[in-house]
């Protein structure tokens, strides 16, 4: 377990620090922008489509470590993917980081690196930090024109 969670830390750090696709992008089909309350997290995310297939996708924010890393990783997830499996993949992460996964003993490894994120569902007051980029991606793909809470 303290192997998973250096790991975790290494990922989270990484993608913090030097996040991906951390530009805005010029061109975007969708956009919207996401807000934590709580802890003051902000998020704004770019996605162009080509078709049914997310294309690319950037997003420029800021805010903890596991807010900077989640949108980072989120932003290499969906390229490539089509707008179904995005939202496949949205539910999927969002069941992985609020425990729910855990609890009907799905495989958090089919998530591939995203797997990482699990231990978040056990501290919940982080899940709103990872799951904010996600919730605004969702909101972009819908057409949303208001910002997201997480609240």
């Amino acid at each position: 377990m303290s192997d998973f969670r250096e790991l975790y830390q290494e990922i989270i750090l990484d993608h913090s620090k030097s996040p991906r696709n951390f530009r805005p992008l010029v061109g975007a089909t969708f956009d919207a922008e996401g807000f934590n309350p709580l802890c003051g997290d902000q998020v704004h995310v770019w996605l162009a489509l080509d078709g049914d297939k997310v294309k690319d996708a950037s997003f420029l924010g800021t805010g903890c470590a596991i807010s900077k890393a989640s949108a980072s990783m989120m932003t290499q997830a969906v390229k490539g993917r089509s707008k179904k499996d995005t939202e496949a993949l949205f539910t999927a992460f969002h069941r992985l980081v609020t425990g729910e996964a855990a609890r009907a003993g799905d495989d958090p490894e089919a998530l591939g690196k995203l797997a990482v994120f699990a231990g978040v569902s056990e501290f919940p007051v982080r899940v709103k930090c990872a799951s904010l980029a996600w919730h605004t991606l969702k909101a972009a793909l819908e057409g949303a024109k208001t910002p997201v809470s997480t609240e």
